[in-house]
C-alpha cells in the first residue's frame, strides 16, 4: 500500500519549486493539476492547486481558499538531517515556528509554514 498525502496549494509551480528545494528531490509527477513527490518506498506528497480539489468536491465541503491564514495539516517528516531540512525550508520561504529543540516525545524537532500555511515538522529520533 502506499500512502499519499496531498496539500491544496495556491500556486503549484512555486509550491513545486518550494519542495524540490526543502525535499532535496525532483519531483516524480508534474503535470497541471498534480505535482509528487516520493517521499520514500511507501508514501507520496502530493501538490494539488486548490482549484483543482474545489472542482473535484464542488459544494460539499468549504473551499479550501477561504482557510488561508488557518493550518489545514502538518507534514510531520522524521529524516536524518532534521536541522538541514528545516533550515532550507527556511531559505526558501517558510516562516520558523519553533527551531529545533528536543521534544517531550523524545524527537528533535523543528517546526515552520510553508508558503501555504501548511504546518511542516523535520524531525530526528
Amino acid at each position: 500500500m502506499t500512502a499519499h498525502f496531498i496539500l491544496y496549494v495556491s500556486d503549484q509551480d512555486a509550491s513545486t519549486a518550494f519542495y524540490a528545494e526543502v525535499l532535496a528531490a525532483k519531483p516524480r509527477l508534474h503535470v497541471p493539476g498534480m505535482t509528487e513527490f516520493a517521499l520514500n518506498d511507501g508514501a507520496v506528497l502530493g501538490l494539488m492547486p486548490q482549484a483543482g480539489i474545489k472542482r473535484l468536491l464542488g459544494d460539499r465541503l468549504p473551499d479550501p481558499a477561504e482557510a488561508s491564514g488557518i493550518p489545514r495539516a502538518e507534514l510531520y517528516l522524521i529524516t536524518d538531517d532534521a536541522g538541514g531540512c528545516h533550515q532550507r525550508a527556511l531559505r526558501s520561504g517558510a516562516q520558523e515556528l519553533s527551531p529545533l529543540l528536543l521534544r517531550d516525545w523524545g524527537h528533535q524537532a523543528a517546526y515552520s509554514l510553508d508558503p501555504d500555511g501548511h504546518v511542516l515538522a523535520f524531525a530526528q529520533v
